[in-house]
Parts: structure tokens; C-alpha cells; sequence
């Protein structure tokens, strides 16, 4: 199941299918989404993160993970 990704002005995850493929992004950057849960699934942490991705803020960390949880949750009523 592919669920599809709301964005409004003050999302830091964006996703344009004319840039990387689609892929969603930290607005204002190339950096994919996809590898800050890549990290954590690993069991690095949020200050790991920036440490290969620069230009994320632990703050772009945080509001793309709230995004994300309320994307999933979204369905359910949460």
C-alpha cells in the first residue's frame, strides 16, 4: 500500500516528481527522507544524522519524523 503524501507550505518534507525521481525530500535540500529512517533503523541517532547530511537541522529531523507519524496515523483517526 502506497500512501500518498499531503504537502502544504510548512512541511519540511517535500516531494516533486521532476526532482529525484519523486523522491521526498528536507525542503531546501537534496537530501531523501528515506535515510534519516534508514539511521534510525540502524540504531544511529539524531545526532548522528546531520553528521553525513549537513544540511538537515536536528529540528528538520524532528518536524519531517512528526510528519511522517502523522501520515501514518492519519487513517486510523489519530
Amino acid at each position: 500500500m502506497r500512501l500518498a503524501m499531503t504537502i502544504d507550505s510548512q512541511s519540511v518534507i517535500v516531494q516533486d516528481p521532476e526532482f529525484l525521481s519523486g523522491q521526498p525530500v528536507f525542503r531546501g535540500t537534496r537530501v531523501p527522507f528515506q535515510p534519516l529512517l534508514e539511521y534510525l533503523e540502524g540504531g544511529d541517532t539524531l545526532d548522528e544524522f546531520p553528521e553525513q547530511y549537513p544540511g538537515v537541522s536536528r529540528e528538520q529531523e524532528v518536524a519531517a519524523l512528526e510528519e511522517a507519524k502523522a501520515l501514518v496515523l492519519a487513517p486510523f483517526g489519530k
